[in-house]
């Protein structure tokens, strides 16, 4: 593996959401990442095609039989980074808790996903994205009034609130354990990433540029040119044109006509986003792009995830690459001496079984013995 985290070795306990994205970005950028696979039927093709899971190498291991346990501490004894995504309390029934693993390597960073955290009243309950980004007030600010809240992507709680912090907590663990020689329990929580991803309107609030209530605010539809438009062919053209200078612009290259002097009051707003949807339905969103795109007006065509990759500007910095005959996004952020990239293709579960235990340490009559007994397959 090449990148800046080679040489640092992830066991990932196969889970699905943020922990899998997760170890996908630390692949990303060299690490070697063994996913623990459980046992049962899988459709080859389709894990082939699972393009979250690249990067990684997979070991099927039955974490209900007590030699699947020492399997995972065995491999743990070599690594420096486990990642687990089971309620609270699971993976120390199992036997491969953080005790457990600390006292094979006290070096350790074991890194804990979940949706409400390790403790707390809800810490045992199941949840979602939605559920997460629900009592931290992030699903309040999306959607149009008086409509309800729309429910968006799962990429605030699962990915941005999850996977990017549980990253972000591997890091500074690995980053403090170069200096204690001791690793530390990461406790991500996606509720607790949620939170932190609202500070920036927490404050706009306390210095009273943000409402509560929705549709009101800057970013939150309240603005007409901050706003999403419908053109003459029904695609839609994204409008950013927040700063007076790039406002000027946006008015300049499209000829829009204001309809009142002051474009920051609101009693004036419905009718400037009525004037603004009149006037992007005159052309295409084409037509729109080709008027806008070179310009400051901070405008920019919706397109659709067919569409993206082809994007003039996604196009010229390579933001989606061909691997393994499939289109997806490039690994990021950029490094200038050691870049990430993708090294392997997603495995199907225990495609590697033979090889890690081997490297392990254990022998061809052992990895039989393993296989016979239905601990790893």
């Amino acid at each position: 593996m090449t990148g800046p985290l080679a040489g640092v070795r992830v066991i990932e306990i196969a889970s699905l959401g943020p922990g899998p994205f997760a170890a996908m970005l630390l692949a990303d950028m060299g690490a070697d990442v063994v996913r623990i696979d459980r046992p049962g039927s899988v459709d080859a093709d389709a894990a082939r095609r699972n393009v979250v899971n690249r990067g990684r190498r997979s070991i099927v291991v039955d974490l209900r039989d007590h030699g699947g346990a020492e399997v995972v501490l065995r491999l743990v004894e070599q690594s420096d980074v486990l990642i687990e995504g089971f309620r609270p309390g699971v993976v120390e029934r199992l036997g491969i808790g953080p005790s457990d693993c600390f006292d094979r390597n006290p070096g350790i960073v074991y890194a804990r996903m979940t949706g409400w955290g390790q403790e707390g009243p809800l810490a045992e309950r199941a949840g979602h994205d939605l559920d997460y980004i629900a009592v931290t007030g992030l699903l309040w600010g999306t959607g149009r009034p008086p409509d309800r809240p729309v429910p968006p992507l799962n990429i605030y709680g699962d990915y941005a609130g999850g996977s990017l912090f549980l990253v972000y907590g591997i890091m500074c663990a690995l980053w403090e354990s170069q200096k204690s020689g001791r690793g530390q329990v990461v406790d991500a929580a996606m509720v607790d990433g949620a939170a932190v991803l609202s500070t920036p309107i927490t404050a706009l609030r306390a210095t009273g540029r943000w409402q509560d209530a929705r549709g009101m605010n800057v970013l939150d539809t309240g603005y007409p040119h901050y706003e999403v438009y419908e053109c003459a062919d029904g695609r839609y053209i994204a409008v950013a044109a927040l700063e007076p200078q790039f406002y000027r612009t946006l008015v300049e290259v499209t000829g829009f006509e204001e309809p009142s002097e002051d474009r920051l009051d609101p009693t004036t707003f419905d009718e400037r986003k009525r004037h603004w949807a009149a006037l992007f339905a005159t052309r295409s969103r084409e037509e729109w792009d080709r008027i806008l795109g070179d310009t400051d007006a901070c405008a920019a065509p919706v397109l659709d995830w067919s569409e993206a990759p082809s994007h003039s500007h996604l196009a010229a910095r390579g933001t989606y690459v061909e691997h393994a005959g499939i289109v997806q996004p490039a690994p990021a952020p950029r490094l200038s001496r050691t870049p990430g990239s993708i090294e392997r293709t997603p495995p199907v579960p225990g495609d590697d079984t033979d090889a890690l235990l081997a490297e392990a340490g254990w022998t061809e009559a052992e990895i039989a013995a393993l296989r016979e007994s239905g601990t790893v397959s």
